[in-house]
């Protein structure tokens, strides 16, 4: 049978969710060239794909972290924000949403909804990079009192930063897939060529340095 992380990344790569572009790499905002764009924010736009990856979370939650750790949802603005929505739905929980900065208006929240003293609450973001935008969420929650030592993402890079971050922060985090299954899928399909693998992982190991390593910028 076939796991999670394998059908996960399955999907993924159907819906174009992930693109992997090793000799013609995509620029991010930042300036950074990456042969990798993940966009896990489209998945609200398949229902039957969108079903199956909330299914995976549910069941990671369940088997993973227990139902008796689950008080609250949270998801990271605004990317998870749906993911976070449907699994609190399926599972009848209360859930909120953590902004990266606070409103400019009105009550000027960082956090939407209500946060209760010491409730258990699990972190839901949609990827993984460095784990900032995690880390963000994380450190809002316990500053309203709540207690996190758990998050679950869609896909992670497997950073060294990320690891460091999340160590620091003192929190288990769970993905349902990873870049090292993406890459392995994509060479399966022949997206990509087996060779391409190691200018991928290099990208994710020093994205800042990457461009010039390969020789696609002086």
């Amino acid at each position: 049978m076939k796991t999670i992380a394998q059908k996960t990344a399955e999907h993924l790569l159907d819906i174009k969710a992930i693109m992997l572009r090793p000799n013609k790499p995509f620029r991010y905002t930042s300036g950074i060239l990456s042969p990798v764009y993940i966009d896990n924010r489209i998945i609200i736009s398949y229902p039957k794909i969108r079903q199956k990856i909330i299914s995976y979370y549910i069941k990671t939650i369940k088997e993973k972290i227990g139902i008796a750790n689950a008080q609250l949802v949270s998801g990271t603005a605004m990317a998870a924000i749906p993911h976070a929505a449907f699994i609190s739905q399926k599972l009848n929980l209360p859930m909120v949403f953590v902004r990266d900065t606070k409103k400019g208006h009105g009550r000027q929240n960082k956090i939407e909804g209500i946060v209760e003293k010491n409730q258990k609450t699990i972190i839901i973001e949609d990827h993984i990079s460095t784990g900032g935008s995690t880390i963000g969420n994380i450190k809002a929650i316990r500053a309203s009192g709540g207690k996190v030592k758990y998050a679950i993402a869609t896909t992670t890079f497997l950073m060294k930063k990320a690891e460091n971050n999340f160590k620091k922060a003192k929190i288990k985090v769970f993905t349902l897939t990873d870049i090292n299954e993406i890459i392995k899928i994509a060479i399966q399909r022949k997206t990509i060529k087996k060779e391409d693998k190691a200018v991928i992982v290099q990208w994710s190991k020093n994205p800042p340095a990457w461009g010039k390593k390969f020789g696609f910028e002086k």
